[in-house]
């Protein structure tokens, strides 16, 4: 098929590539270049430096509703639109475009989970199980019709990143399938049912705050589900640490009390249970194994880390 892919960020490459492989990509619409590192040098998405090296052309619109993406996509007469984490929602008349309709895959069973961050959202509200599904998508948020799906467990020590790189893959597959029952005519899209429908909004620097007064389940799952970003963050006199690889582990005490290095890292108590942290990492330094992070910072036990600065 003639194919417009629309991605912006590394979820999307696997899909990228499996498409190239079997159809025509005429273009490869992704977000603008953005400033990044300390630095703040522009870079490119990494679906663009994908689209370039497999030599596609590029576009890059910071605005959707003028009607110049619509009428540059209306002159490549494609055959349906691919989106894979773009980033942006697509406008009537984009939709419009694509004679055989544009075709979303998303990290999520929808219903459950739409919006922009299913997988985090999947693992801090403690699912055993999310997946991937291609949807015909419409003007509503991920409120499309459902083509296909697949399930992927979520383990107990998956991150979002972790489990972010098993979706991509397996998506890929199930993007490749569904493409080909697309070009047959053979697919038939199943209608979502609105009473399952959760959302997994944007996430926000602020929900990497651990609330150490929760179970230490759920604090677990809040410090794995903001891994990679916005990144689980302590506060020790006042003073931010990002903390990673946590695992519950028995224990008790006053919420964010420190109980000493256990085994797998720095332990913490909870509001019930504890959890052990098994790195550390201070604003500008190197993240380190927690013995290492004790060593050069030491916490005695008993002094408590808290959510927000001075609380």
């Amino acid at each position: 098929m003639r194919v417009v892919f629309f991605g912006s960020p590394a979820f999307a490459l696997p899909s990228l590539e499996a498409v190239a492989r079997e159809h025509q990509v005429l273009a490869v619409v992704s977000q603008p270049d953005r400033p990044a590192g300390r630095g703040k040098q522009l870079q490119p998405p990494p679906v663009k430096v994908l689209a370039m090296r497999l030599g596609l052309p590029v576009e890059q619109p910071t605005k959707l509703r003028d009607g110049v993406l619509a009428k540059i996509l209306t002159a490549l007469q494609p055959d349906v639109f691919v989106v894979v984490a773009y980033g942006r929602i697509l406008p009537p008349d984009l939709l419009a475009v694509p004679k055989l309709g544009a075709w979303n895959l998303h990290a999520s069973l929808l219903p459950k989970y739409r919006g922009a961050a299913p997988i985090q959202w999947a693992v801090i509200r403690g699912e055993s199980k999310t997946g991937v599904c291609v949807m015909r998508m419409e003007e509503g948020l991920d409120t499309g019709p459902v083509a296909a799906s697949l399930e992927e467990s979520i383990r107990d020590d998956d991150t979002a990143g972790t489990l972010a790189d098993r979706l991509a893959t397996r998506g890929s597959q199930l993007l490749a399938a569904s493409l080909l029952r697309i070009a047959d005519g053979t697919v038939t899209p199943r209608v979502q049912d609105e009473a399952g429908a959760t959302l997994a909004p944007l996430m926000k620097k602020e929900d990497g705050y651990l609330d150490l007064g929760a179970n230490a389940r759920v604090v677990s799952a809040q410090a794995r589900g903001v891994d990679p970003w916005p990144g689980a963050t302590v506060f020790l006199g006042g003073e931010p640490v990002k903390v990673f690889g946590p695992r519950v582990i028995g224990g008790q005490g006053a919420p964010g009390e420190i109980q000493g290095l256990a085994p797998q890292g720095l332990a913490v108590a909870c509001g019930e249970g504890a959890v052990a942290f098994a790195e550390l990492q201070m604003p500008g330094r190197r993240r380190m194994p927690a013995a290492a992070f004790l060593a050069g910072h030491p916490i005695p036990a008993g002094e408590r880390l808290n959510r927000a600065s001075g609380r």
